[in-house]
């Protein structure tokens, strides 16, 4: 398989996936046992609203690689069929760049560089508004 040469929407399905399962394990591996509570925790940090911000601190702080920032660029330029009404398409589309750039690190292979990405997202999840 050619990473590079996958579409967004397919970089974003498998970085979707790959996130939440590492933000799944992280709030397991904190002692919550809980399902409503792992359930209301994981949302936080695996909602688009949470990916726009994360994404929005990464830019500002220009964590992302050039090559990165291309793959997220990829992955929010996808052309999506968005039909759910109570999600705003702004942050959707932030999300799917984000999963995009976590898929593309996954495919690649690139475990060092995913786990800083993963390590930023959920600090800046954690973080209080300022």
């Amino acid at each position: 398989m050619k990473v590079e040469l996958l579409n967004g929407a397919n970089l974003a399905f498998i970085g979707d996936a790959y996130y939440e399962l590492r933000i799944r394990l992280y709030l397991v591996n904190k002692g919550i046992t809980n399902q409503n509570e792992l359930h209301k925790k994981c949302v936080e940090y695996v909602s688009a609203k949470a990916h726009a911000k994360i994404v929005n601190k990464m830019i500002n702080e220009s964590f992302l690689t050039l090559e990165e920032a291309d793959i997220y660029k990829r992955g929010r330029n996808h052309s999506y069929n968005l039909s759910r009404k109570n999600l705003n398409y702004n942050d959707y589309i932030c999300s799917s760049g984000l999963e995009a750039v976590v898929g593309y690190l996954y495919l690649k292979e690139e475990k060092e560089r995913l786990d800083e990405v993963i390590s930023f997202a959920i600090k800046v999840v954690e973080e209080k508004d300022e």
